[in-house]
């Protein structure tokens, strides 16, 4: 198997030849770079990188094998996968599987043996561009680049409501799922709340019916402007009682709120972006993974920009005084990642218990 060579052409012509691991097959994907030095098993499953072939930065991957209960999500959702070298014994004592063989059984298509330096400047300096791992090096560039993810939040979304319940819960918080992080739900379990997960299709009557005390828009893959339907239902939503959004749903509710959103050139993909909240100056670590953000100057008048990201000042949070909302483009939830703003869920326990402190 180590043998067998591979090949990612990007779009723009270069060819970068691996040997293959994981499942068999060809893969066409938008290639995207990610960060972190830990957390390789909630990149493998964050729904949020549906569509997309992930390098990881990190020279050697796995060698903590797969640990099922850290899943993001049930299956993964990304297209490729690509590391410089993989651990073919890994050491813990929580280890189920490699790996190699989690990738096989789920089906993702991996090329190690990359020089992943080289490749991630490429992409750090041309932006992100479509790629394919392919058995053959791949001649038709006009063809992959013409790839383009759709209806991301419909593939990635629930099939049907999902009840979890906590042991003396304080509320009911309903968990709008456009791709949402397993961890998200694990936060407000923790907290005393018992969760409705529902689809990205839901409508807001279908919402408001279940009698919430608060509302979560989650993290999720593609474009935000691509979810008219959605950005429909939370204008119908704003006001009506507390809502929480992370990352795509951060978004989204700008796009609610009369904002706009732009593609970035490679993205936030990590868990070391640093974040500044404007109100007391202070500098949070944060995980994220998105390619998309909310032009800041877009928000004035419907909001109050909150944070903002410390290396290229772009939006990171905003505030809605006035209807009782909050949103944060990073991962409060941060598994795997720093915890400095996992306190951001306390603070939307005190939003839904009308505004009193929390026992």
């Amino acid at each position: 198997m180590k043998e067998k060579k591979v090949y990612l052409t990007l779009q723009n012509g270069k060819v970068f030849e691996g040997r293959r691991f994981g499942a068999e097959g060809d893969v066409l994907g938008e290639l995207v770079f990610t960060t972190g030095m830990t957390g390789y098993i909630e990149t493998l499953t964050d729904p949020s990188y549906y569509g997309q072939i992930v390098i990881q930065t990190f020279p050697l991957i796995g060698n903590y094998g797969m640990i099922l209960s850290d899943r993001e999500s049930k299956r993964p959702y990304l297209s490729g996968y690509i590391v410089r070298e993989y651990c073919e014994h890994p050491s813990n004592f929580r280890c189920e599987e490699t790996i190699e063989s989690y990738m096989k059984r789920t089906g993702v298509v991996g090329i190690y043996g990359v020089d992943t330096r080289e490749l991630t400047k490429t992409v750090r300096e041309a932006g992100v561009m479509n790629a394919v791992i392919s058995s053959a090096p791949v001649t038709d560039l006009a063809a992959i680049g013409k790839y383009v993810i759709r209806d991301a939040v419909m593939q990635c979304t629930c099939k049907a409501p999902v009840t979890y319940n906590a042991d003396g819960a304080k509320r009911k918080i309903v968990l709008w799922d456009f791709g949402a992080k397993e961890n998200i739900v694990r936060e407000l379990v923790r907290r005393g709340c018992d969760v409705v997960r529902v689809p990205a299709w839901y409508s807001a009557e279908e919402i408001l019916a279940l009698h919430p005390d608060g509302l979560m828009l989650t993290n999720g893959p593609g474009d935000p402007a691509e979810n008219t339907g959605i950005i429909e239902n939370i204008k119908k939503l704003a006001g009506r009682l507390p809502i929480f959004g992370i990352c795509l749903g951060h978004q989204l509710f700008a796009l609610a709120m009369g904002g706009k959103t732009k593609k970035m050139k490679y993205g936030h993909r990590g868990a070391n972006q640093p974040v500044k909240e404007l109100k007391t100056g202070t500098v949070y670590i944060s995980s994220q993974n998105h390619g998309y953000e909310v032009i800041a100057d877009s928000i004035r008048g419907a909001g109050e920009l909150s944070f903002v990201n410390a290396n290229d000042n772009t939006c990171e949070g905003v505030e809605y005084p006035d209807i009782n909302a909050f949103t944060v483009q990073f991962h409060p939830e941060a598994c795997a990642g720093p915890l400095d703003a996992r306190d951001l869920f306390d603070r939307f326990m005190n939003m839904t218990d009308g505004g009193k402190k929390n026992a």
